[in-house]
């Protein structure tokens, strides 16, 4: 129960924290310099320059009927945080707008400067189960169903439509610094999300013959285990060796240069890694999954 109640205190501070930065980034940037970077706060920020109404009050008008969604689509308990996350931004924006000045009227500093941090804070609100609202919950939506993108990618499709009435309502140039910020925020939220990259897995297919003298390489030179799995071409119907490695980043050339000497014909699948643990690594995306590990 205590534990429960901790994880729900947790979300709930990152929550408010990623609403804070989302807030921040509008006010700092985007609304100054009429970059309308997607989504609702996009659509609040045009009607902010064209009709002098409060972006967090258009926003939350313009969120309850996707809220509304939120709760019958998205289950109640990503509901309520999506409700608190979107109900903060708007909250924070117009508390903060009298008091905080433009860091820049530079459109281009401000674009990607407003997206990473947008990108920051949506993460957060998304990491913690809920979102900001607005097309935050279509693309919760789809990355829920399908699992086959990043939130952020899914974010980007779905705020494409904004930019165009960005373009009708500022300029075409405009539209485009919109679109750099968009682009900034959807690779920060999944780095927030997903974590960086930490290492680089390696699937080596190979001759049967050669694995022995690879692998005993990859132990020696680079200090890296290597499992062994059976393969077969369906093509040739010939027998091959499946070796899979990791290594770090910075190991990654000179696992290379020992494939080209050791077999020249070997073919070779190199992936991102994000999360290893293990022997020579001890990295979690999820640091309560580490704690009981330990």
């Amino acid at each position: 129960m205590l534990r429960r109640l901790v994880r729900v205190l947790r979300d709930v501070f990152l929550i408010a924290l990623g609403a804070l930065l989302v807030a921040l980034a509008l006010n700092w940037f985007l609304v100054p310099n009429r970059i309308a970077a997607g989504g609702v706060s996009g659509l609040a920020t045009i009607a902010h320059h064209w009709m002098g109404w409060p972006v967090g009050l258009v926003s939350i008008i313009l969120n309850v009927p996707l809220l509304v969604l939120a709760l019958i689509i998205l289950g109640r308990g990503m509901a309520i945080k999506t409700i608190l996350g979107a109900s903060l931004v708007s909250l924070f924006v117009d508390l903060s707008a009298p008091v905080l000045v433009p860091l820049t009227r530079d459109p281009l500093l401000a674009a990607i400067s407003g997206g990473l941090l947008s990108g920051v804070g949506m993460g957060l609100c998304f990491r913690s189960g809920g979102s900001t609202g607005g097309t935050d919950v279509a693309a919760s939506l789809l990355q829920h169903r399908t699992r086959r993108q990043g939130v952020g990618t899914y974010l980007l499709i779905a705020d494409g439509v904004v930019l165009l009435f960005a373009a009708l309502a500022f300029s075409p140039e405009l539209a485009l610094y919109g679109l750099m910020s968009l682009v900034a925020a959807s690779f920060v939220i999944d780095v927030v999300l997903e974590g960086i990259p930490y290492a680089r897995q390696a699937l080596i297919i190979t001759d049967k013959d050669k694995a022995v003298a690879l692998s005993s390489a990859i132990f020696t030179q680079l200090d890296r285990g290597v499992t062994a799995l059976q393969g077969k071409g369906m093509y040739t119907q010939q027998e091959r060796a499946v070796l899979l490695t990791v290594v770090s980043r910075g190991e990654l050339r000179q696992l290379t240069d020992l494939i080209a000497e050791t077999d020249p014909d070997a073919f070779v699948i190199v992936s991102d890694v994000r999360s290893v643990y293990g022997e020579g690594f001890g990295v979690f995306a999820d640091s309560e999954q580490e704690s009981k590990l330990k």
